[in-house]
């Protein structure tokens, strides 16, 4: 089993903040980076942006405080990559969730902060990272947190056939009253068994169950 925690941070000097807070019609994600040297100091980022306008963001890099110095490696009509390197002020969550045996699975900008999905190792990492946060001002919240069965790359508490299983039970009427569909008229249309669907459908659904309602349960 792995944790998974999902956390809202907020702080002037985070990675890109004023950016963010500049363009909130611009939706920024981290790029998974496949160096392994820790001193290089460069990041990747996919910007997209509503109306196209990377003028407006690139020129917002340039007045950025935690923006170094910015290189625009690939663009299309509608996305830009961009690789990094930050100030030596800039504040950054990820070597912490490094150092207490974490990494990130994913951040997405947020209206005025980032969204982050982290694999830690267990519930005190996530008082480490909080401390950590509550020490540098950084407003930290968080959002999700759930165990999960193996290991996965994007830290999602779903399988993709599970994922696809319910949601077509869920077009189709499955959990509606009275009942719109069977799991043979489901099995139908993906191409798998019967008992295949009944089982997607149970594990899925108590994963969301898990995931959503746990921390409530334990609560109690």
């Amino acid at each position: 089993m792995t944790l998974i925690a999902v956390v809202e941070i907020e702080h002037p000097d985070l990675a890109l903040g004023p950016t963010i807070r500049n363009l909130p019609e611009a939706s920024i994600q981290v790029v998974p980076n496949s160096g392994t040297d820790p001193d290089t100091g460069m990041f990747f980022f996919m910007v997209e942006h509503e109306d196209d306008d990377f003028e407006a963001v690139e020129a917002s890099f340039d007045r950025d405080p935690t923006v170094e110095e910015w290189t625009r490696i690939a663009d299309d009509a509608t996305t830009h990559i961009y690789r990094l390197q930050h100030t030596s002020d800039t504040k950054l969550l990820t070597p912490q969730a490094t150092k207490v045996g974490g990494f990130t699975l994913e951040a997405k900008s947020t209206s005025h902060g980032w969204r982050i999905r982290l694999q830690l190792p267990d519930r005190e990492a996530i008082s480490d990272l909080w401390d950590y946060c509550r020490e540098e001002d950084i407003s930290f919240e968080l959002t999700q947190m759930y165990q999960q069965e193996g290991i996965s790359l994007d830290g999602k508490p779903l399988t993709e056939p599970q994922r696809t299983t319910l949601l077509t039970a869920y077009e189709r009427g499955y959990f509606d009253e009275p009942r719109g569909t069977s799991h043979k008229e489901i099995a139908e249309l993906l191409g798998i068994s019967p008992t295949a669907v009944g089982g997607r459908i149970r594990r899925g659904t108590a994963r969301l169950i898990e995931m959503v309602l746990a921390e409530d349960i334990e609560g109690k």
